[in-house]
């Protein structure tokens, strides 16, 4: 169950890892347009699991493995904005949010 402060601390890390992603790692996956849709922490505060929505999505798992390639690059940045918020900044594992392609095909379904 999460408390009250893992529930800040996940919207924090979601919110600066949104701009990391969007303005220091934009090369990273380009024409894509890639959003932080959730973030979970752990009761100790020492992972974080982030899901991440890509579009267009295919080859999207292909994504989510280079984004863990360099997620120590990624974390540097979260600690450097988040510095004076915690005092560890934890582990982050990347994981692909594939619930828009799942609306779409319930909709293609519904629709013939």
């Amino acid at each position: 169950m999460n408390n009250k402060r893992q529930i800040q601390i996940a919207g924090q890390i979601k919110e600066e890892l949104a701009n990391i992603i969007m303005i220091k790692f934009n090369g990273l996956v380009p024409g894509r347009m890639v959003t932080v849709t959730n973030v979970t922490v752990t009761a100790d505060l020492s992972i974080a699991k982030v899901w991440l929505s890509i579009f267009p999505s295919d080859d999207a798992n292909k994504i989510v493995e280079e984004i863990n390639k360099v997620k120590s690059k990624i974390r540097f940045e979260l600690g450097q904005a988040l510095k004076n918020n915690l005092r560890k900044i934890p582990e982050l594992i990347f994981y692909l949010d594939d619930s828009l392609d799942y609306i779409e095909k319930i909709d293609k379904l519904l629709k013939s």
